[in-house]
């Protein structure tokens, strides 16, 4: 059963209580869930976020972040709209929210926020398609 009770609230300040560790756990499971739902239907595979933080993100200056977040918010997208569920969300929601968004901001709660609803929702469809009840 993949969680479908993720959002922003908890993540923010959960991950400001443990200086980060929560959030980069929840990170972790996401990529972990993604390729647990997407794969079979589109063929690829979500670098597990642990390998981004802690070894090609010091080498790359963070650019192996920012392709992460790209691929995945992408990814997500594709899996939305294979799966029919009418919720925008791609790699431009990443780019708009997360890193324009800055300047505004609230950008980055906003994209976050998209993020683990459109997790929630995929996780959901995902639950429902396995006969799975949702947590």
């Amino acid at each position: 059963m993949l969680r479908t009770n993720r959002g922003l609230a908890k993540f923010f300040f959960l991950s400001i209580l443990t200086f980060g560790i929560y959030g980069l756990v929840v990170l972790c499971h996401i990529s972990e869930e993604i390729n647990q739902v997407a794969s079979r239907r589109d063929g690829k595979q979500t670098m597990h976020y642990a390998l981004i933080f802690f070894l090609l993100n010091a080498v790359t200056l963070g650019i192996a972040q920012i392709v992460w977040y790209h691929k995945l918010s992408n990814r997500m997208g594709e899996e939305l709209m294979a799966r029919g569920i009418a919720y925008s969300f791609d790699a431009g929601t990443y780019w708009g929210w997360n890193i324009f968004g800055t300047l505004i901001l609230v950008g980055p709660f906003i994209y976050y926020y998209k993020f683990f609803k459109s997790m929630n929702l995929i996780n959901a469809a995902y639950n429902k398609e396995h006969g799975v009840l949702a947590v």
